[in-house]
């Protein structure tokens, strides 16, 4: 294991009903005035916008509104909002929504007080300070309401880029499991395999004798399985949801990642669909992981053999434990189409002709290197290979 520090600020609060109270939050934490920053309709037509606006009023925050985030959030509207809260002297930003909405709010919050580009922050630079946050999710997805983490796309150039920093962790986010209800099932199965993302970027490492992580990050995994078929068919099963919701936020505030190298090349694969076609990204990554594992199993196959026994049930095969973990692989792919995600390019709506141009992107868009990964660093042409094989209907 590796030396680290890890600090995790956020407060959580969890259960029904618990969006009633985000103005005495908000007060909490500080905020006087407060940017509500939300995507769609879906807010306001459940009425989640307005119990949350009563909530600011009982409290006595004024508020502005910025409306509009859409899933691979942009920047056009981040600079929108950014001047907003300068020109109403904004103290607090707060999303309602889910990682796309709290994402942008997050890259709202950095910008406002600093004084060059917040996308300066995309491209490397560090978060150090920013207003303060606050959440009140409505989809398990991408973790976002304990991270300090956020992926924004630039709309000069249609980059898909992240920034980090521990000033971008929220200062409370609140999780009602009941808001996920409501949700589309192919929306919940999305936000799954977005967790479960998570977990694989972490779980893939060159650190060894990680024992307590990898536990964590397999029991979270089993977690998800058991979970998923439960929630899928029946969006209903509030201990579903409330299972769902809250490894959401575990699989992402590092909690699992520390001590460890982490790989993080999936996703940087993924954003460029997602960029280029706008696909969901959970959706995205249900394409690309096993496509990725499939191309980088024999860089470490014990590992990969290890994921199969301990989490999908495979049996181990000790003469030759690549046959282990094809096998669990298989179990992955199964399992997302058994979700109802796609597995495969045609599935998601991409297009072969976009691979050379997507995969230089991925390496060298945006002032990169030319390689992506921890786990194991890919060039171009690996990238362009492991896009090739989502274009297979089925991976040997």
């Amino acid at each position: 294991m590796e030396n680290f520090t890890f600090y995790s600020p956020t407060y959580f609060v969890f259960g029904k009903g618990q969006e009633n109270n985000t103005g005495k939050y908000v007060k909490r934490f500080g905020g006087s005035k407060a940017l509500i920053h939300y995507g769609g309709g879906s807010v306001v037509r459940s009425g989640l916008l307005d119990r949350v606006k009563a909530s600011l009023k009982e409290e006595g925050i004024a508020y502005i509104e910025l409306g509009g985030v859409k899933p691979n959030p942009r920047s056009g509207l981040v600079y929108e909002g950014i001047d907003l809260c300068r020109k109403e002297k904004v103290d607090f930003i707060l999303a309602v929504g889910g990682g796309s909405t709290i994402d942008s709010a997050k890259a709202i919050a950095a910008g406002v007080v600093y004084d060059g580009d917040f996308w300066d922050f995309y491209k490397g630079k560090s978060v150090t300070k920013a207003l303060p946050i606050g959440t009140v999710l409505t989809i398990s997805a991408a973790g976002s309401e304990g991270s300090p983490d956020t992926v924004i796309t630039n709309e000069d150039g249609m980059f898909k880029r992240g920034a980090s920093g521990e000033a971008l962790r929220p200062s409370f986010s609140i999780l009602n499991p009941a808001l996920i209800q409501t949700l589309p099932k192919y929306q919940i199965a999305c936000g799954i395999t977005d967790i479960m993302a998570h977990l694989f970027e972490r779980y893939f490492t060159t650190t060894k004798d990680v024992e307590v992580t990898d536990r964590l990050i397999e029991g979270l995994l089993l977690t998800m399985i058991k979970e998923a078929s439960l929630a899928v068919k029946d969006p209903d099963n509030y201990q579903a949801q409330a299972n769902i919701m809250w490894a959401g936020m575990m699989a992402h505030n590092n909690s699992c990642g520390v001590g460890r190298a982490q790989d993080w090349a999936s996703h940087d694969i993924e954003h460029e669909l997602s960029a280029t076609y706008d696909c969901t990204h959970g959706a995205g990554l249900a394409v690309v992981f096993p496509a990725w594992m499939t191309y980088n199993m024999k860089h470490d196959v014990n590992r990969f053999a290890q994921l199969a026994v301990r989490v999908w049930g495979c049996q181990m095969d000790f003469a030759n434990p690549e046959n282990t973990a094809r096998a669990g692989i298989k179990a992955l792919k199964e399992f997302l189409k058994s979700i109802g995600m796609p597995v495969n390019f045609k599935e998601l709506g991409a297009k072969e002709e976009d691979i050379d141009q997507m995969a230089h992107t991925a390496c060298y868009g945006n002032g990169r290197s030319g390689t992506i990964g921890g786990f194991a660093k890919l060039s171009e042409d690996d990238v362009k290979n492991i896009y090739r094989l989502m274009t297979m209907d089925e991976m040997d």
